[in-house]
């Protein structure tokens, strides 16, 4: 099978542009996807950041979904235990109306913001927690599986009443995340680009192990279904693309740090004055780092979802320039459909 491309877009805040204009350029971005053949368009939920203009992913589905016409558009993720689950399928049932067909709802355990922020959004976060499988349950039962006879809102319907439901998916950095998507029968994505890889292929071998076939049921899978979200960015030629990647590495040395700025400029990036230990931090980023020229990236990701066993990888690409970051998703577009024209025409010969 060739490897599917999708995207993963936090709209992320860069230095000298405000916040809506992280939120506009996600919107254009999500446009030429479309056009340019990635599988699904997906939005990050974060609160109270500097860096993250997305805290309200499902509006950015709606925006999408009504401006696109073929790639499938969905979060990555909402944090199920912020909400009500009611609320949640019922926000994803209008959209599914909006775009049938088209919508994932991708949920988390993770707060995607510090631990005051998460009281802020929910007074009972200490718990909401440790109820994330059953809000799962609870919510794949408002989608359309129905609540048990002994739930107590077994008779509250969740509306709009619609003929399809959105794809459930459960997103994690961690082994529990790939336990319950095994144990409900749903699809499962990594975040690699949080750990950076650690964990990962582990992960994906536990939720395939462990994976409840439901075939026939609607909305579970008959055998299991894997992303992989990573960071990657190309350019014209490896040099363009590491000068590009400087600001996400200068941004990631803040984030160690545990400040979350904005996403500095290239200038800004060159101009920091870096420690010893910062420079080793860096060179160890770029030597893990998917970033080069378009064929060679789209070489690493095809050998790094065959090691996680999927077909579908989930590309992230803070860049500050926004024309270099649409012109890195699009120049690895085509890399990869030539992979696989090469591909098939090898299989063939």
């Amino acid at each position: 099978m060739p490897l599917a491309l999708s995207i993963l877009d936090q709209s992320t805040i860069a230095s000298g542009r405000g916040a809506d204009d992280a939120i506009r350029e996600t919107l254009a971005l999500a446009k030429l996807a479309d056009q340019w053949g990635y599988r699904r368009y997906w939005l990050a939920e974060h609160h109270n950041s500097a860096s993250h203009a997305g805290t309200a992913p499902e509006i950015l589905v709606a925006a999408i979904a009504a401006t696109t016409q073929r790639i499938r558009i969905g979060t990555a993720g909402v944090m199920l235990p912020h909400y009500a689950a009611l609320k949640v399928a019922e926000q994803f049932r209008v959209l599914e109306a909006i775009a049938p067909g088209r919508i994932d709802l991708g949920v988390g355990r993770a707060p995607g913001s510090d631990g005051r922020t998460a009281y802020a959004l929910n007074p009972d976060a200490a718990q909401a927690g440790d109820r994330f499988p059953q809000q799962v349950q609870d919510l794949m039962g408002w989608l359309g599986d129905g609540l048990p006879e002994s739930h107590p809102f077994r008779m509250v319907a969740a509306n709009p009443a619609i003929p399809t439901r959105p794809e459930v998916w459960i997103l994690g950095s961690s082994d529990f995340g790939a336990q319950l998507a095994a144990y409900f029968g749903l699809p499962y994505c990594f975040a690699h680009f949080i750990t950076d890889g650690r964990g990962s292929e582990e992960a994906m071998a536990l939720y395939r192990e462990g994976f409840r076939p439901h075939p026939g049921v609607p909305g579970r899978l008959a055998k299991p279904q894997g992303v992989v979200a990573v960071f990657a960015l190309t350019a014209a030629t490896e040099a363009e693309a590491f000068r590009h990647f400087r600001s996400r590495a200068i941004w990631r040395l803040s984030r160690d740090r545990g400040i979350y700025p904005p996403l500095p400029s290239l200038e800004e990036a060159e101009a920091y004055p870096l420690t010893p230990e910062d420079s080793a931090k860096i060179e160890r980023m770029r030597a893990r780092a998917l970033v080069g020229a378009p064929e060679q990236v789209a070489t690493r990701l095809a050998a790094l979802a065959e090691a996680h066993g999927v077909e579908e990888v989930a590309v992230l690409t803070p860049c500050h320039d926004p024309k270099a970051r649409q012109e890195s998703f699009r120049l690895l577009a085509e890399a990869v459909a030539a992979g696989a024209t090469r591909h098939g025409a090898y299989q063939h010969a």
